[in-house]
C-alpha cells in the first residue's frame, strides 16, 4: 500500500511506524472526503429550488452533525494520543546507551554538512570556544587523549555502520538549518549554539540523500549531502584509517 502513497524507500527501524501513521491519516481523510462529498451532493439534490422554493430558517432538527463531529474528533484523538505521542516519546526519550550506539556529530552551516566522529575509542574529546582558530575549527583540546583520534569526514558526506543504533548530535555554525533524510524518516532543526541529539537504527546499507528542510539562504536549493550506511567491515576500515590520520595530524598541536 505504501508505494501507492508515493512514499520514499524505507531504511530505518522506526520508519514503519511513521509510515503507518501517515497511512491511517490518509484513511481518515479519505473517509471524510467521501462522506462530506456525499452529503454535499445529497444537500444539492434534497434542497434544490424546485423542491424547496421557500427558504427555511428553522435549521437542522437532529444532532446527527454533532455526533459525526464527535466521532471524527475521537478518531483524531486516537491517532494523536494512541499513535503519534507514544511514537514521539519512544524516539525522543528512549535513547539507546552510548556504548550500544554509534555517535556522530552533524555540524551544519551555509550551505554544507560536516560529519565529526569520535574515532576508534568511540569517545569525543574536550572542546572549548577559546581554542577555535583557522586550523582548529572545532576547538579541540589536544591535551585530552580522547581528542587525538577524533576526525572529520569529507564535506556533505556522513557515514555510519549498518544494523546498529545511531545517535546523531545536530548543530549549526551560523543560521537555523534542518537535517532531513527521507529514507530514515528523520528531520531535526540545526540551531546555532545548541546541540540536539536524535537517534535511529538504519536497516539498509547504501547511500541516501540529505536535504535541508529549512529555508536557510539564497543557496538553500544547493544544500544537499549524502548519508552512507556502510557494512561493518567497511565502517571499521573507514574509522581506522581516519583515526590514524587524525592522530598523526594532532601531533602538530601538542
Amino acid at each position: 500500500m505504501m508505494k501507492y502513497l508515493g512514499l520514499p524507500m524505507l531504511a530505518s527501524e522506526h520508519g514503519k511506524d511513521v509510515d503507518n501513521f501517515i497511512l491511517y491519516v490518509h484513511y481518515l481523510m479519505g473517509i471524510l472526503f467521501v462522506g462530506w462529498l456525499a452529503y454535499f451532493l445529497y444537500a444539492l439534490f434534497r434542497f434544490r429550488a424546485t423542491r424547496c422554493p421557500k427558504a427555511s430558517y428553522v435549521g437542522a432538527q437532529t444532532h446527527a452533525s454533532s455526533y459525526i463531529e464527535a466521532a471524527v474528533a475521537a478518531v483524531e484523538g486516537v491517532l494523536l494520543i494512541g499513535l503519534s505521542v507514544p511514537l514521539w516519546a519512544k524516539f525522543a526519550d528512549a535513547f539507546p546507551a552510548e556504548s550500544e550506539a554509534t555517535s556522530v556529530r552533524v555540524v551544519a552551516s551555509q550551505f554544507q554538512w560536516q560529519g565529526v566522529y569520535p574515532g576508534r575509542d568511540g569517545q569525543f574529546g574536550n572542546q572549548a570556544f577559546t581554542l577555535v582558530n583557522t586550523t582548529n575549527q572545532f576547538g579541540w583540546d589536544y591535551r585530552d587523549p580522547l581528542t587525538l583520534d577524533n576526525f572529520t569526514g569529507p564535506l556533505n558526506v556522513i557515514s555510519v555502520p549498518e544494523g546498529k543504533p545511531v545517535i546523531a548530535h545536530i548543530s549549526s555554525k551560523d543560521v537555523i538549518l534542518s537535517f532531513k533524510v527521507n529514507a530514515f524518516r528523520i528531520t531535526q532543526d540545526a540551531m546555532p549554539g545548541m546541540t540536539i541529539p536524535i537517534w535511529f537504527n538504519p536497516t539498509t546499507n547504501g547511500t541516501f540523500i540529505i536535504t535541508c528542510a529549512q529555508l536557510c539562504g539564497n543557496s538553500h536549493y544547493f544544500m544537499k549531502g549524502y548519508f552512507n550506511v556502510l557494512p561493518q567491515d567497511k565502517w571499521e576500515e573507514f574509522v581506522s584509517a581516519n583515526s590514524a590520520n587524525a592522530a598523526n595530524a594532532a601531533q602538530g598541536f601538542e
